[in-house]
C-alpha cells in the first residue's frame, strides 16, 4: 500500500489533455467522419453506447494515468482532492494517504500530478461528451436523441464548472480573468490542430449556463425517462443550474431553480432514524437524486484498495483502515449540538459514536480509530471490514437542494423565508431542538453554510463553498498536523491550480505568461 509522490518528469509516457487526448492526437481526431455523419436512425447503438461510456467515466481506476496511481479514481478522486485541501476534512501526511499533496499544498506545483490528474479527468470526459454532441442535431425531434443530447450538455456543464472553480478564483469579481479552454463540437477540430486559448471566467460560465439551459429545454421536451439515477433527470438539471447560479450570485434564479428541482423530484431527505447509523452507500436511497452506480465487478472494486471507500471509509478494508483516517475538524465537531443525530457521524473525543452497533464499535476499538474519525459512510451490504468496496457515490442529494433553496431565498431578499426553510429541514430531519436565529440575509447564509459543512461533509462541496463565500482556508483549531495548519486568505494564488506544465508545453495557444501566477507554499501558523 505504500505510495510515492510523483512529479511530471516521471510521467513522460503521459500525454497532454485539454486540447489533446491521452495519445497526443487532436481532440477531434477521436471522432471519425462516419461518426460525425451518424444519425440515430442509422446507428442508434453507437450513440447510446457513447452516452453510457460518458456517464461511466465518473468512476474508474487508472484511466487518467495508469494503475500505479492508487488515487486515480476519476471524479471520486476529485472529491477527495478538494475536500482535503479545505478545513473540515482532516487527515495526516503518511504513506497510506494518497491525497497528502492536497493536504500539504504541494499540489500547487504545476509539474506535480494532482493538477494534471484534475485537468485530465474532466477533459477526457469532455472529449467523450463532444463526441456525442457532434453526432446529434440540436434541433432533432427524436425523443431518444433529445434525451442523449441533454445528458451530454448537462455533463459538459458539470465538467466545466468543476474546472472553472479549480483553475480560477470564484466568479464574482473575477469575471474577466482567464479561466480554462472551452472546447465543444464547434471548435474541436481547430483546437486539435491549432490549440485553444483560455476563455475568461465570464465566457466559461456563459458556456456552462448555455449547456444547462439546453439540457433543461431538451428534458422538458422528451418523454424519455432515465433508467436509473446515474443519468441526469430534469430535476437534477435544474439543481445543477441552481449550483451555478449560487456561485454567480444570481440569487433569484438560484431560488427558482432550486424550488423547481424540489417541485419535480420525489426524493425525500434521510430521516433521523435512517442516518442514526453509517449509511449513504446506496444510490437507491430516496435521498439521492444523482450518483455513480458501482458494481462488484468494476475495476476499482476488484482492485481491493483503489476505490473511493478505501480512501474515505472507516469501517471497511482499505487505506483509511490502516491509518489514513478521514476525520472531521475538531472545531466543526464541537459546533454540532449533542441533540443533532449527525454528531454520531463522527467519533467523539473518546473515540465513541452512539450510531454504531456492537460489531461496528468493536471493530473501531480494535482498529484504533482516532477521535473525530468519520462514521457517516457505511459499508457495502453493511459488512464490517469488507474488502468488496462497491459503495455507490453521491453526486447530488435532495438535502443539498433544500439548503440551496434556503440560502437563495435569503440572499434574494427574503431572509425570513430562508430561515424558515432551514429551520424546517433541520428540526424535521436532523435535530428536533434546533433553532435558526439568523435574521439578516448574510446571517442566514452563514447558518446554511454551517449546515452544509455538516450535512455534505465528505461529498466534495466544502472547498468550493470556501471559495464562493470568500472564506479562505483557516485550519486553526481543526486538528491538522502543526506543519499543515494554514491560514490562507481568500484570493491567494495557492487556492487555485495552475494549468499543468505539460498542457502549456503542448497547447500552441497557451504560454507560461497565460498561466495562473506561481504560488508560494503556505506557511504554518500557530493555533
Amino acid at each position: 500500500m505504500k505510495k510515492i509522490k510523483y512529479i511530471a518528469s516521471a510521467l513522460a509516457c503521459v500525454a497532454l489533455v485539454g486540447c489533446y487526448d491521452m495519445n497526443t492526437e487532436p481532440l477531434g481526431s477521436t471522432i471519425t467522419a462516419d461518426q460525425k455523419e451518424a444519425t440515430i436512425n442509422a446507428n442508434p447503438e453507437r450513440i447510446e453506447a457513447s452516452v453510457n461510456a460518458m456517464t461511466s467515466m465518473f468512476y474508474g481506476f487508472g484511466k487518467n494515468f495508469d494503475e500505479s496511481y492508487h488515487n486515480d479514481l476519476s471524479h471520486a478522486a476529485m472529491m477527495l482532492i478538494t475536500d482535503t485541501r479545505g478545513t473540515d476534512l482532516v487527515s495526516e501526511d503518511i504513506g497510506y494517504n494518497w491525497f497528502s499533496m492536497a493536504l500539504t499544498y504541494e499540489d500547487i506545483n504545476y509539474t506535480y500530478y494532482f493538477t494534471q490528474m484534475y485537468w485530465t479527468n474532466y477533459y477526457k470526459q469532455l472529449n467523450s461528451v463532444n463526441a456525442v454532441t457532434a453526432m446529434i442535431d440540436p434541433e432533432t425531434e427524436d425523443e431518444n436523441l433529445q434525451f442523449y443530447l441533454a445528458q451530454a450538455y448537462a455533463i459538459r456543464a458539470f465538467d466545466y464548472f468543476a474546472l472553472a472553480q479549480m483553475y480560477q478564483h470564484t466568479y464574482v469579481g473575477n469575471e474577466e480573468k482567464p479561466c480554462v479552454p472551452i472546447i465543444t463540437e464547434a471548435n474541436m477540430d481547430a483546437a486539435g490542430s491549432e490549440g485553444c486559448p483560455r476563455s475568461t471566467v465570464a465566457e466559461t460560465y456563459a458556456q456552462i449556463m448555455s449547456d444547462l439551459d439546453g439540457a433543461i429545454a431538451l428534458l422538458e421536451k422528451t418523454s424519455v425517462k432515465r433508467a436509473d439515477k446515474r443519468y441526469v433527470s430534469l430535476e437534477v438539471a435544474y439543481a445543477l443550474r441552481a449550483r451555478v447560479n449560487m456561485v454567480m450570485n444570481n440569487w433569484e434564479d438560484a431560488r427558482e431553480d432550486a424550488q423547481m428541482a424540489l417541485n419535480l423530484t420525489d426524493a425525500t431527505p434521510y430521516t433521523r432514524e435512517e442516518v442514526s447509523k453509517p449509511t449513504m452507500s446506496e444510490i437507491t436511497d430516496n435521498s439521492w437524486m444523482w450518483g455513480v452506480v458501482v458494481a462488484e465487478t468494476d475495476r476499482p472494486v476488484t482492485s481491493g484498495i483503489c476505490n473511493w471507500p478505501s480512501h474515505m471509509g472507516s469501517l471497511n478494508y482499505g487505506y483509511a483502515s490502516v491509518g489514513a483516517w478521514r476525520k472531521i475538524s475538531a472545531n466543526l465537531y464541537g459546533a454540532i449540538p449533542a441533540t443533532d443525530v449527525r454528531k454520531g457521524w463522527f467519533l467523539n473525543e473518546e473515540a465513541y459514536s452512539p450510531n454504531l452497533n456492537d460489531e461496528q464499535a468493536a471493530y473501531v476499538a480494535s482498529a484504533g480509530c482516532p477521535p473525530y474519525t468519520q462514521m457517516k459512510f457505511g459499508t457495502y451490504k453493511d459488512e464490517v471490514y469488507t474488502s468488496t468496496n462497491a459503495n455507490d457515490i453521491p453526486l447530488m442529494r435532495v438535502e443539498e437542494v433544500i439548503l440551496m433553496l434556503a440560502e437563495a431565498q435569503a440572499m434574494a431578499g427574503d431572509a425570513a423565508a430562508g430561515a424558515a426553510t432551514l429551520q424546517n429541514f433541520v428540526t424535521t430531519y436532523r435535530d428536533a431542538e434546533y433553532t435558526c436565529r439568523a435574521e439578516t440575509p448574510e446571517d442566514v447564509q452563514n447558518a446554511v453554510w454551517m449546515q452544509r459543512r455538516i450535512e455534505l461533509w465528505g461529498e466534495g462541496f466544502s472547498y468550493f463553498d470556501l471559495m464562493r463565500l470568500n472564506k479562505g482556508v483557516d485550519r486553526r483549531g481543526a486538528g491538522f498536523e502543526e506543519a499543515f495548519t494554514f491560514n490562507i486568505p481568500t484570493g491567494d494564488a495557492a487556492l487555485i491550480y495552475r494549468i499543468p506544465l505539460r498542457e502549456i508545453e503542448g497547447n500552441p495557444a497557451l504560454t507560461e505568461e497565460s498561466n495562473n501566477p506561481e504560488a508560494k507554499m503556505p506557511q504554518p501558523v500557530t493555533e
